[in-house]
Parts: C-alpha cells; structure tokens; sequence
C-alpha cells in the first residue's frame, strides 16, 4: 500500500522538487532554506504511514496552472481507479473552479468528472456533464457512450434511442441490434401494462430497424397468440428460423401451444420432420418423439431417438430414451433404469440452459443484455451434448 502511494504521489514530489531546485538556485542560499515547511511535513506523515492526509497536502501545494494541469488530471483519474471517488471528485472540481484553464483543459476535466460521478452512480450530474461535453468537445464521441451506458442503466430507452442514433451518424456504425432491443424494452413494458396494441407498434419498429430481431417476433407470437390470432403467431415463429436458428429451441413450445389449439397437432409433426433436417437441435428432436409417441407408439419414439444419438449424443436424449424404457422393462431392470434416471436427472438439474459467448455468464433464464459483460445478443441456447 504504502509503494502504491508513493508511486502515486512520483508526480507531485517531482513538481515539487523542482519547484524547490528553481528556488534554491535562484536565491544560492543554504542547503534547507528553501524547502517547504508543507513539503517537509507531507515526508514526516509519509514516513508516520499517514499516506492520506500526505495526499491532501502535497495536492494543495500544487499550484494549478497550464504546467500542472496534466498532473492534476493524471492524479484525479488514478484516485478514481483505486477506488478513491470522492478524491478524484475534489481534483476535478478544483481544477474547474479556475478561470485561467483553456477551454480544452476544461472540457478534459469535465470529461475526468463526469466519469467520477458514474464511478460514484450519481448519474444525474454525469449526465448534465456529459451533455454539455456531446455539443462541441473532443470528448464529443466519448461523452455520447457514457450517456448510452447511463440511459441503459437507467432504463430511459427513448433517450437511449436517441443517443444512439447519434452515435451511430457520428461515427457510421450501425446500431440497429441495439436500437431494436430498446423498443422491445418498451414494447415489453406495455405488454405487461396490459396495452397490446402499443406494443406491438413497438416490436414492429423494432423489426423496422432490424428484421432479424428474434426478440421481436417471439413478442409478436405472444401477442398475436394470446389475441387468438394462431395462424399470425405461427408466422412469427417460424420466421425465427431465418433470423437465428440458434433460438430454434424457444420456438418448439410455442408453435405446438398454436397448432393444438387451431386442433391441427399434426401439422406440428410434419413441420419439425422438415426443420430437423436443416437443425439437429436436442429440443426438435425431443419434441418430435414426444409427437411421435402420442400419434404412433413407444416403440417409434424409442427406435427414432436411439438413431439421433448415434450421430448426436446428448444427455437429454439419454434421459427420455430412460424414461421410455422404464415404462417396459422388467425388474430387475428397470430399477437399474431409475438409478440411471436418478443420475441423468440430477445432472441435467444443475446445469445451465443459457450462455454467453463473451464472457461465459452461465444461467437458466434466457436474459437479452448479458448479466455479467452487459452486451446484448450475447446470450443464447447451449449446443452440445449437455446443451438445450
């Protein structure tokens, strides 16, 4: 602690040491005469491991002015990343209370500040800051994602939308995906606010900007079912298919709940017959046994799942091809069957459905903006032999 602080504190104490060379020089008197009484008292506390109130002081004895002004910003922006918020809040503030700064230096250290303030969750202030900063500053590009990340935060999607359209004229990347997902936020909010109809002008502007939303069109297939409208929500789910066969297996569920009550099940079977050969998807494959078994006999599912898994093994596979044969076998089989139930089971109770291919967050709630890394689109159905 003590080595960091110093390192901390090489800046200053060079300043300062010059600052007493200069005047030593100068004035050609004896060895000590021109040390500061501060600078000697911010050595003894130092020394005394009072390393905080060492800071204080030999900050204040660093006159701001065009020569200094890095080294205030440098200080403020390390006392920020160790944590120190309210001390890099003081250096910042300090530095923009004087009227002799440049414009440049001004905009640098409101730039420093409005980042303490996000470090601090006073997003408030930072977003006066920032705002000031996006309308003719260096830190233009880079107040705008600060502003970003806070509407995120804060769950002002409008605004969100807003920024981001800037961001993207500003620097001519696209932020369709992202936008997309900002009006499925607000489509989502009405929904649950019980106004339908509002939200599904907001898919459809999320599908406006973006057609390969899968978020949009599963939003519209819950509208669109639970209206009564089957045959739209059917459309909506089977258009998944082409914008990211990934989430193929949030579609299975859904279409059969729309096929069943239009009393047309088979129209289920013969569709997943047809997807499975572009998708070997565990949860296709699962459904369409279940199918199977239901319109056919045991005997078809089992035979029908042990030749998927001969070229795509999978644990849920295993677990149904169990449970069908305990049904027929005969002691003291089929209690050897259920231990291994018991243990396909167990495992596939602990393992997760979702995951994110940025940094791994792991869960069984399919989440749009990743938990851990916060990007969005990064969470998807696990593949693989424990996967689905």
């Amino acid at each position: 602690m003590l080595f960091e602080t110093l390192f901390l504190l090489l800046p200053v104490a060079a300043i300062s040491g010059w600052v007493m060379g200069r005047r030593s020089f100068t004035k050609k008197s004896s060895k000590y005469s021109d040390i500061p009484l501060d600078y000697l008292k911010g050595l003894n506390l130092l020394l005394d491991e009072q390393p905080d109130k060492a800071i204080d002081l030999f900050i204040q004895m660093l006159e701001v002015n065009n020569d200094t002004v890095e080294t205030h910003l440098a200080l403020g922006s390390l006392f920020r990343r160790r944590g120190e918020v309210d001390r890099a809040i003081r250096i910042h503030q300090n530095l923009i209370a004087r009227p002799t700064l440049l414009p440049t230096q001004r905009a640098h250290a409101l730039f420093e500040l409005g980042q303490d303030y996000m470090k601090a969750g006073l997003f408030d202030r930072a977003e006066t800051l920032f705002g000031e900063l996006v309308e003719s500053s260096p830190h233009s590009e880079q107040a705008l994602a600060y502003l970003l990340d806070i509407y995120q935060q804060e769950k002002d999607w409008p605004n969100a939308i807003k920024i981001a359209q800037r961001i993207s004229i500003k620097t001519g990347e696209t932020y369709s995906d992202l936008i997309s997902h900002f009006y499925c936020e607000q489509a989502e909010t009405a929904y649950k606010q019980g106004e339908p109809a509002r939200a599904a002008k907001l898919y459809k502007k999320a599908l406006g900007i973006n057609k390969n939303c899968v978020r949009a069109s599963l939003l519209e297939a819950k509208i669109e079912h639970e209206s009564g409208s089957e045959m739209a929500a059917i459309r909506a789910l089977k258009r998944i298919e082409q914008q990211d066969p990934d989430f193929l297996p949030e579609v299975i569920g859904p279409l059969l709940h729309c096929y069943k009550n239009l009393g047309k099940p088979e129209e289920m079977l013969t569709y997943l017959r047809d997807i499975l050969k572009r998708h070997d998807a565990i949860s296709i494959m699962l459904n369409l046994a279940e199918l199977l078994q239901y319109y056919h006999d045991d005997e078809t599912a089992e035979d029908f799942i042990e030749d998927f898994l001969q070229h795509r093994p999978s644990l849920r596979g295993m677990d149904r091809l169990i449970d069908i044969n305990i049904k027929h076998a005969k002691e003291p089989v089929q209690e050897k069957l259920r231990i291994l139930k018991s243990v396909t089971s167990q495992l596939l109770e602990d393992k997760p459905v979702y995951s994110c291919h940025i940094c791994g967050f792991n869960g069984k709630t399919l989440h749009w903006q990743c938990p851990g890394c916060k990007r969005w689109d990064t969470v998807k159905p696990i593949q693989g032999v424990e996967g689905e």
